[in-house]
């Protein structure tokens, strides 16, 4: 079982920049994948994005492409997401899940079910 920690969240403005970070440590298998899905409140949590560890595939919610970016340094066993030009709707707590898969099309969108391990979440709000 491989342990998640989300971190970097927090309070910005609109049109501001985050990056949250997912540190994974335990048991990682190269050929895993590793996402970020968010909560708002009373909503259902959403997928955000989603990368293979070879960095060869990666996809995105349609809300969030060409604002957002996922990336992964394997050496340090972290997965990131950088969030450009936020926008209020983006105010969520942010999860990151991982589980064993290859590469995927551009246009996969993961379930949570599709996913077993989960980080613990971190808050980000974005004020208009």
């Amino acid at each position: 079982q491989v342990q998640l920690v989300d971190s970097g969240g927090g309070l910005v403005q609109a049109g501001g920049s985050l990056r949250l970070s997912c540190a994974a440590s335990g048991r990682i298998f190269s050929n895993s994948v590793t996402g970020w899905f968010r909560q708002a409140p009373g909503k259902e949590r959403e997928f955000v994005a989603v990368i293979s560890w070879s960095r060869r595939s990666t996809s995105y919610a349609d809300s969030v492409r060409g604002r957002f970016t996922i990336s992964r340094d394997n050496a340090k066993n972290t997965v990131y997401l950088q969030m450009n030009s936020l926008k209020s709707e983006d105010t969520a707590v942010y999860y990151c899940a991982a589980d064993r898969a290859g590469e995927f099309p551009s246009t996969w969108k993961p379930k949570s079910s599709d996913f077993g391990s989960w980080g613990q979440g971190t808050q980000v709000t974005v004020s208009s």
